[in-house]
């Protein structure tokens, strides 16, 4: 936030409260910042005891997916050059010969699959 921000801010309160009330508030606000910080750093602890030794705050750093830029991602995307084989050792075929099924003798039962209907 701004400065400017915060001052729009305190005249808004200023004028919500009035002057006899917004210091009062002001400290309560401070105490529930202050509280608010404190139970940040005590999870913050947790965490370092439960993840033990090999904590490193740099690599939560590296995982923040607020660093991620989707248009640079894409960017980055686009500009990476294609890696493309040589040759082909032996080109596909543009067509795919058709197999005939397998005949089955006179009065053979035809193949039946119990299970599929």
């Amino acid at each position: 936030m701004g400065f400017e921000k915060l001052v729009v801010i305190g005249v808004i309160a200023l004028f919500l409260l009035g002057p006899e009330k917004l210091p009062d508030y002001a400290a309560r606000f401070g105490r529930f910042v202050r509280a608010a910080r404190r139970m940040i750093d005590d999870a913050k602890e947790r965490v370092r005891e439960e993840m033990g030794p090999d904590f490193d705050e740099e690599e939560w750093r590296r995982l923040d997916p607020r660093q991620y830029d989707p248009r640079r991602i894409i960017r980055d995307a686009l500009l990476e050059p294609i890696e493309r084989p040589e040759r082909d050792p032996e080109p596909e075929p543009a067509y795919v010969e058709r197999q005939e099924p397998p005949r089955r003798a006179r009065g053979e039962a035809a193949v039946f699959d119990s299970e599929a209907t």
